[in-house]
């Protein structure tokens, strides 16, 4: 009897976390390549799980070139603690001959059964403001990222050893996480940000995510900025759209694809939203100028792709 109890009570003491609540997107997976690689770049891509990574998801090219790649960092939908919430559209990133590190411990993968061609939910008028709830990872988390990416850089012996490039840095987010993106741009080592269905909430406090991110503040961004939305019936379009008329100090950028909230991240190799990422990136942090054709110009291409509408504002002074 002694003994079943003794039992009873390790196996209570091995719970999650040491008896936490089980984190709803499940356990944080081993260390190692998690997926098969994947990518339609010239680098297919892995996830990985790494020991030394608490906290962080690694996205690279399984066999990487030999010049060292531009660091991308990445918040999640909901600022949840999933570095996989977006691995389809992160791996393609990564192909492209990128370094990205997600915010959150790899947990969850979901597959890739979003159609290519989504129909966006209907909105719900006259809706309550959801109840705030704790974030599950944080901006110092997300910039902390970079502090791993220069330390890992100098490690000897390290797969990554003299491959993360820490003088290119691209910070990304979807929604909590674009919230997240939009206020670690305000870092001096950021060269560019990318917000996903996303934008500063119109009224402070009336929106789920925790991130200390007022209008203002747009004020200390110090970058170009791209924001990508799903169209009038995605829940952040007032607020990103607000944002872009408040900008008028660095570039911005305003795609909207009628995708709604969720975006094309659950479409294989990530969809449309992968694709103009790649474009925004390759021209803002590799200067290419085949990528720039995406954004500048009168007949940019996505000035001309059906079913995107765009803005740009302070574009004269982008090289």
């Amino acid at each position: 009897m002694r003994l079943k109890m003794l039992l009873a009570s390790l196996a209570l003491a091995a719970g999650p976390a040491g008896g936490q609540t089980p984190s709803p997107w499940g356990p944080v997976r081993p260390p190692g390549p998690i997926g098969a690689p994947a990518g339609s770049g010239a680098w297919p891509a892995i996830a990985e799980a790494r020991a030394d990574a608490a906290g962080y998801t690694i996205y690279r090219p399984r066999t990487l070139p030999r010049a060292p790649l531009p660091l991308i960092l990445w918040g999640n939908g909901a600022c949840r603690d999933n570095g996989l919430s977006a691995s389809h559209f992160l791996r393609e990133i990564a192909s492209h001959g990128y370094i990205v590190i997600a915010n959150g411990n790899p947990r969850r993968e979901y597959p890739a059964d979003q159609p290519a061609s989504v129909a966006a939910p209907a909105p719900s008028p006259g809706a309550a403001p959801p109840a705030r709830v704790d974030d599950e990872t944080s901006v110092a988390q997300l910039l902390g990222a970079i502090g791993w990416a220069e330390r890992t850089n100098t490690r000897r012996g390290d797969p990554l050893h003299g491959r993360i490039d820490t003088r290119r840095v691209a910070v990304m987010g979807h929604s909590c996480g674009g919230l997240q993106a939009l206020a670690a741009g305000a870092d001096p080592r950021i060269d560019t940000v990318v917000a996903f269905a996303s934008g500063v909430y119109n009224r402070s406090g009336t929106g789920r995510s925790g991130v200390a991110i007022r209008k203002g503040d747009l004020r200390r961004l110090h970058t170009p900025v791209a924001y990508i939305l799903g169209g009038p019936t995605d829940i952040a379009y007032p607020n990103g759209m607000d944002d872009v008329a408040r900008i008028d100090h660095v570039p911005v950028f305003a795609g909207n694809l009628p995708v709604g909230h969720g975006g094309t991240f659950r479409v294989a190799n990530g969809g449309d939203w992968a694709r103009v990422a790649i474009a925004w990136l390759d021209w803002q942090l590799k200067r290419n100028r085949a990528a720039r054709a995406w954004f500048a110009g009168t007949d940019c291409r996505l000035c001309t792709t059906f079913g995107w509408t765009v803005q740009r504002k302070q574009f004269l002074q982008v090289p």
